[in-house]
């Protein structure tokens, strides 16, 4: 995947060293522009073997809505292992007395072990602002920002405002991380589909690929829902950065020749909402091997 490897290549070449909360040095590029055209391939990287499962599994809980830690872990998907809603956390961390130098490594422990995450994305999708918990102050409303762009797209696929938003300031304080990729919206032109994502704060070795699958694969999930044809994915990468220790790996990526990029199929397609990621097969996909790296948490 061309446009992504340019990318990382321009970071590594033309970034700024900055410090961040992780303690971990990166180099910074700031609004970097990632565009793929559909018809080339589904973008899974292929300078280094992706396990696609996860990525999956993350994006059939957004579109459910789902904020339970188990949920994902029950259906192979682990990325959520080391967060949770940090107001429980914070609740449970005070009816113990530990001293200051044990108080990190206890906080660690129950994140965890506990299950609720709080409003992440796919509550933003599915419930935007409904009231989370008896502490909350979001309001009594649901707002399904997902099911209305569903259904947009077959009533009135030219309306230009569809958007949906997982940045919601007002329940920051509950989720298990604030968004990364914070927004997307889609675009309709003559049959064809089109999807950007914005996102704030871009791990372009190890999350960036990530994202631009599982972003691919949400539109995929639309056109088959509504007839339509895939066409550019497309998203603004604003705080671009590499860390500082897995720099070696990257290099090791870029020396690697890039393959054709596979294809996608579903299997027994009941609808956007009936999906599952076992129902996903990925096609003449052939990468070089993975590359281990530590992440910056």
């Amino acid at each position: 995947m061309k446009a992504y490897l340019d990318i990382m290549q321009n970071v590594l070449d033309n970034g700024e060293w900055k410090d961040n909360r992780t303690g971990i040095r990166t180099k910074v590029l700031p609004n970097v522009h990632f565009s793929h055209n559909m018809s080339d391939g589904f973008p899974l990287l292929t300078t280094k073997k992706m396990y696609t499962k996860a990525i999956f599994v993350e994006l059939q809980g957004f579109i459910h809505g789902v904020t339970s830690k188990k949920w994902y872990q029950e259906r192979g998907c682990n990325i959520w292992n080391e967060w949770a809603n940090p107001q429980v956390i914070n609740k449970k961390s005070t009816r113990k007395y530990i001293v200051s130098r044990e108080q990190t490594k206890y906080r660690k422990q129950l994140q965890l072990e506990e299950d609720d995450l709080g409003p992440i994305y796919g509550y933003q999708w599915r419930k935007f602002n409904a009231v989370y918990d008896e502490d909350d102050n979001g309001c009594m409303e649901t707002y399904d920002q997902f099911d209305k762009i569903v259904k947009k797209l077959k009533t009135n696929p030219d309306d230009r405002r569809m958007v949906c938003s997982a940045w919601n300031p007002v329940q920051i304080d509950r989720m298990a991380l604030p968004p990364c990729h914070l927004l997307w919206r889609v675009i309709h032109i003559n049959g064809k589909l089109h999807l950007h994502w914005d996102q704030r704060s871009c791990d372009l070795f190890l999350g960036v690929p990530f994202n631009i699958a599982s972003y691919a694969m949400l539109l995929l999930l639309l056109c088959k829902e509504t007839g339509m044809k895939p066409g550019h994915l497309s998203g603004m990468l604003g705080d671009c950065h590499l860390y500082e220790n897995p720099i070696d790996q990257v290099n090791e990526q870029l020396s690697r020749s890039q393959k054709e990029l596979p294809s996608v199929e579903m299997a027994g397609w009941e609808g956007i909402y009936n999906w599952g990621a076992q129902d996903v097969k990925i096609l003449n996909y052939n990468p070089h091997p993975g590359i281990k790296a530590p992440i910056a948490v």
